[in-house]
């Protein structure tokens, strides 16, 4: 589990410190789960190994002082970000008021045709981001979405929009159900090139 903390230099009022849900049951299964239709369900949720993931990324950000005059939790609606935020809270001392559920801009990266399938599957996909921001995976008829790098970097820039309006002077604790909403958002506030 990464945790990313930066002070940006375009708001340097705003602290975000980046967190990714621990391991949900689906993970543990080996299999791609990223249809929203079953983002709250319970099998989305966090295993038992992603507790204990959880609760050691909320004793670093205790450490950080991520949440020392308080702070704003922002997960994912999904069933593992939202069980991450709660721990986060508790480890932290913050109030659950202080968890705004995020609905769609931090969703996990739909992955198309290769939901379902095992998540070795998964780096097809990121040699095809390699080629082209534009690269999307092939459509699945289930209704997963099926989205380039260059659509999340869309999402998560409406999100930061949304919080650099809102929270002037904040900490903000980013909880994401994946690693791709994370390190996309990252290498495009750094600058670095998004195929990376």
């Amino acid at each position: 589990m990464k945790i990313s903390s930066s002070l940006y230099e375009f708001c340097p009022l705003i602290r975000y410190f980046l967190v990714r849900a621990g391991e949900s049951e689906y993970e543990t299964s080996g299999i791609i789960n990223t249809n929203p239709v079953s983002k709250t369900s319970l099998e989305n949720g966090l295993s038992e190994a992603g507790k204990k993931q959880v609760v050691q990324a909320a004793v670093k950000l205790k450490n950080l002082g991520a949440c020392k005059d308080s702070c704003w939790i922002w997960p994912s609606i999904t069933q593992r970000s939202y069980q991450a935020a709660e721990l986060i809270a508790y480890v932290n001392d913050i109030s659950r008021s202080r968890i705004v559920p995020e609905y769609s801009f931090l969703d996990a990266r739909g992955l198309g045709a290769y939901e379902g399938k095992t998540l070795d599957a998964v780096n097809e996909v990121y040699e095809t981001d390699v080629v082209s921001l534009q690269s999307r995976p092939p459509p699945n008829t289930n209704g997963t979405p099926n989205e380039s790098v260059a659509d999340v970097f869309v999402r998560v820039t409406q999100l930061m929009s949304i919080l650099e309006t809102q929270y002037a002077g904040e900490s903000i604790v980013i909880v994401s159900p994946d690693s791709d909403n994370l390190s996309v958002l990252q290498a495009g506030l750094y600058g670095l090139d998004l195929r990376r």
